[in-house]
């Protein structure tokens, strides 16, 4: 526990000393970071799986179906 506490120390006082143009850049950084990961992937990339199966089972032989696919098109290209 002696080292998860020297390791918050170590970067509460970075922050803590940083220059006003540090933390400036920071705050850039995480709001940058929460429109590109949050509000983009929600826009970009619905839930394609959850919106078009109903149950797990449902979702997990989809998935298998399409490995199973890109998995026989590789073994058939790959041969030529």
């Amino acid at each position: 526990m002696n080292i998860l506490k020297k390791i918050w120390l170590f970067y509460y006082e970075g922050f803590k000393n940083m220059p006003k143009w540090g933390r400036l850049m920071w705050t850039i950084i995480l709001i940058k970071g929460f429109i590109v990961f949050v509000i983009v992937r929600s826009l970009f990339f619905p839930n394609f799986l959850k919106t078009n199966f109903k149950t797990d089972k449902e979702r997990s032989e989809h998935v298998i179906n399409e490995l199973i696919k890109i998995s026989k098109n590789d073994t058939i290209i790959s041969k030529h």
